[in-house]
């Protein structure tokens, strides 16, 4: 039996939470991608460079200047390619959980329209009823 990967919560979800969490855990790339810009967020990532960047501009290189730009420019173009992925994730994601979360205030709309009808019938029904009997 295979296990899901999808964390149960105490509270009760959305499909769409579910299925945007099942296909995350499923895609290889995606969770690379999660993984990579959940470190790239961390303070960790920050002190990591700062001391790498500080043994190498101080021991390793004399002239560190040109090789390190070059490794931050690069850097700077993945890590916001990973931004853009990420965001663009979560733009659908809104986006699908909008769409159901419409979906279900029409059709709440539509059962409380019918059932407003409903209550005022059986309001003009009691109505005649009581009325006629007390004449």
């Amino acid at each position: 039996m295979a296990q899901s990967t999808v964390q149960q919560h105490p509270h009760p979800q959305s499909p769409v939470v579910i299925s945007h969490l099942e296909k995350r855990a499923a895609d290889v790339q995606l969770r690379v991608a999660d993984s990579i810009t959940s470190f790239a967020g961390s303070m960790k990532f920050v002190y990591i460079h700062a001391v790498v960047f500080a043994i190498w501009m101080l021991f390793i290189e004399s002239n560190p200047w040109p090789k390190l730009t070059l490794i931050v420019s690069l850097e700077a173009i993945f890590l916001s390619t990973f931004v853009m992925i990420g965001q663009n994730r979560a733009a659908a994601f809104q986006q699908a959980k909008a769409d159901r979360d419409f979906v279900e205030q029409e059709q709440e709309l539509k059962v409380n329209t019918d059932l407003t009808r409903a209550i005022h019938e059986l309001t003009k029904d009691v109505h005649t009823k009581l009325l006629g009997q007390q004449q």
